[in-house]
């Protein structure tokens, strides 16, 4: 069974995915099962990633990266959450929130800050959400006061992909206070993190994707110079709101790589399970299950991979980001707990990659937006 073959991607996008697949064969899913329960940064399988040209090779060409595009984006996705989402969020966060600089900043931010990131020799980091705001952009508290020409941030932010280990990271924080005007109060920031006034430390374990770290981080004064404001005082909702339409469709792609490996793993059981002399999917009722499991994700990819289209023409964008992101991510939960059932009590036992994948798929339906927003959106944006 593949299901996810190359009918439904575009053609250009067919050798990245190829790439995505040897790699993950070889460097991710051999090392799947030891990371997630070690907890411990991959650091060697992120430096084999930059070998092999898989990280942070959506940076432009002039800045040294390969220039790929959302759909080779979302090719290479597809195949690195089938073989660990742990991971595969790891090799994609190294370069998280560039995006941002590389579109609306200076050639001098980008050579400084990007050029070293699609070189492997620096990281990324994004920091958005904060203690007690999670999805309200326009609620965000931590400050950035202009003082000459230098503003000083404080403030907190919470579950920061590479807060600890990004050598610089996005900033988004609020420089203004107009009530008539909610969406014109915040701005983008690159902030060094060996900034004075930037402490960031680990969060505590979590129960999934336990490969990527996530951060708490502090600002207590910690001033950066003016020119690190990227685009214009003001832009960042809009500027976050574009990248995150860009960014939902790679998390859809981040539910159809989960939902894959838990149909394969529920497939490959059921056919070699056997219960009161026959095996497993003999069983009528474990054929519908299988069935329905088939047609979930079919019916998802299919939709993340038109979004894709859609967004990539900037046609109606938010709103397709948003269907893309629900359907695939709620789909990777319900076919993991399928999945979970069909394998009884075994599957929740830690060597397991069910119970793995199950404790994965618990995850994408809360970042870039928890869907309940992204239902919102999709009424709001509907025409």
């Amino acid at each position: 069974m593949e299901l996810l073959d190359d009918d439904i991607v575009p053609e250009h996008a067919h050798e990245i995915k190829a790439e995505a697949r040897e790699f993950a064969r070889e460097h991710i899913e051999p090392n799947a099962q030891e990371y997630f329960q070690s907890g411990e940064y991959p650091e060697e399988i992120l430096e084999a990633g930059r070998e092999a040209n898989l990280v942070a090779q959506d940076i432009p060409e002039e800045w040294g990266g390969r220039g790929l595009d959302l759909a080779q984006l979302l090719a290479m996705t597809e195949e690195f959450y089938r073989a660990d989402a742990g991971i595969a969020l790891t090799l994609q966060l190294a370069s998280f929130g560039c995006e941002i600089t590389y579109e609306h900043g200076t050639d001098e931010q980008c050579e400084e800050y990007i050029r070293p990131v699609a070189e492997g020799e620096q990281r990324s980091g994004l920091a958005v959400s904060e203690p007690e705001t999670g999805s309200d952009l326009a609620g965000m508290q931590t400050t950035a006061e202009k003082d000459g020409d230098e503003y000083v941030i404080n403030g907190e932010k919470y579950w920061i992909g590479n807060g600890v280990e990004a050598d610089w990271i996005t900033l988004y924080a609020r420089t203004g206070d107009d009530e008539d005007n909610r969406y014109g109060n915040h701005s983008m920031f690159i902030v060094p993190t060996d900034t004075d006034g930037y402490e960031a430390e680990h969060i505590p374990e979590k129960m999934a994707m336990r490969a990527s770290k996530q951060a708490h981080i502090e600002f207590d004064d910690c001033r950066v110079p003016a020119e690190n404001v990227i685009g214009s005082e003001g832009d960042g909702f809009m500027l976050l709101a574009d990248f995150f339409n860009h960014g939902r469709v790679a998390v859809a792609g981040h539910g159809l790589g989960i939902a894959a490996a838990a149909i394969e793993e529920a497939w490959e059981f059921t056919h070699d399970r056997e219960e009161f002399g026959k095996t497993i999917s003999d069983f009528q009722s474990v054929q519908h299950g299988l069935a329905d499991m088939l047609l979930e994700f079919e019916s998802a990819r299919t939709l993340v991979w038109r979004a894709r289209k859609k967004v990539a023409a900037e046609d109606n964008a938010g709103y397709w980001a948003a269907m893309a992101k629900t359907k695939a991510t709620e789909t990777a939960v319900d076919v993991a707990e399928q999945g979970m059932q069909f394998h009884g009590g075994r599957s929740v036992l830690d060597e397991r990659r069910i119970a793995r994948v199950y404790r994965d798929a618990r995850i994408p339906v809360i970042y870039e937006g928890a869907n309940e927003i992204q239902r919102n959106l999709i009424y709001g944006q509907a025409e």
